[in-house]
């Protein structure tokens, strides 16, 4: 397996494993609390990589982590519950789907990926495939749950390119800079979720469980894949594996709840994993002449180095 394979099979667990979300969440959790199950899911985690990787932020870094922290997790976190409240789950998808869109824009402006005819068909694409296995028929429209929707897919898709343009700072490894934004992004969602819900409810032994999954697996360790595969991969290449979430809940809902999933909803999958798979290939790379061997070598040492590096933080 080629290095950007296994960058881009690690990174896609990531929304893998966001696809889990909605059936833990009406499975294990107790209902009509959106924004405690988000606070939940970005502050203990967050707290917990914290304490692990003991680093706070230094100089700018105080503000660009609350800004990533709010444009990844407390800005997105309540407007995606809004959408979800306010549309038909398949609505509320197929409004976030167009997420891969808004990336090509931003990061035409911030990161001078230029686009291309293949990222844009591959994300028109994407969409239409999404739409195809989440949308039913006679679904209600919602002007202010498409405006929440399509603002947190604005406001992910802006997370996704400032993380791509800031990077991180030296000496300061991924997983320490995941527990910086889950922290902010759960401080911003902290006093929303009390104003709007009130306290937190009684709590069993089951939606302790289904918290702990989500604040472990579901957000500490696949925000930590996101965020290392954003530093690897182009932001177009990045947000087009966004179809494996809701690919991955309605197969959930199929096998764990009993959900029908006909032959549209199958074709959708097929053409939303397509998608997904094409904006994975780049073009090859015309070869270099002989005079720039060394500068290659060593800019791949000291990717190399940088991989060490991840490697040792995660063990």
């Amino acid at each position: 397996m080629s290095r950007k394979a296994a960058v881009v099979a690690l990174t896609a667990l990531a929304p893998i494993s966001w696809g889990s979300t909605y059936f833990v969440t009406t499975e294990f959790l107790p209902p009509d609390r959106p924004l405690f199950t988000g606070l939940m899911r970005a502050l203990p985690a967050g707290l917990l990589l914290l304490a692990l990787t003991r680093k706070l932020p230094q100089g700018a870094w105080w503000w660009k982590s609350a800004v990533l922290g709010a444009l990844n997790i407390g800005a997105f976190f309540p407007l995606l519950f809004l959408a979800a409240y306010r549309l038909p789950g398949g609505v509320a998808a197929v409004v976030g789907s167009v997420g891969p869109l808004f990336v090509v824009g931003l990061a035409a402006l911030f990161l001078g990926e230029k686009p291309t005819t293949k990222t844009l068909l591959t994300a028109v694409a994407a969409a239409f495939g999404v739409s195809l296995v989440v949308l039913k028929a006679g679904a209600a429209f919602d002007l202010v749950g498409i405006v929440a929707g399509l603002l947190s897919s604005l406001s992910m898709s802006a997370g996704i390119v400032f993380t791509k343009r800031w990077g991180r700072p030296e000496g300061v490894g991924a997983l320490a800079l995941t527990g910086w934004q889950l922290t902010a992004g759960g401080l911003v969602i902290l006093p929303i979720a009390f104003l709007i819900e009130g306290a937190p409810p009684a709590l069993t032994g089951t939606n302790l469980a289904g918290y702990a999954y989500l604040a472990l697996g579901n957000t500490a360790i696949s925000y930590f894949l996101w965020f290392r595969g954003i530093e690897r991969l182009s932001a177009s290449s990045a947000t087009l594996l966004g179809p494996l979430s809701p690919i991955t809940a309605a197969v959930i809902g199929w096998a764990a709840l009993g959900q029908a999933l006909g032959p549209v909803q199958v074709l959708g999958m097929l053409i939303a994993f397509g998608a997904t798979l094409a904006g994975q290939l780049s073009p090859r790379a015309a070869k270099a002449p002989e005079a720039e061997s060394f500068s290659e070598t060593e800019g791949n040492g000291q990717e190399v180095s940088m991989d060490l590096e991840v490697s040792e933080v995660r063990r």
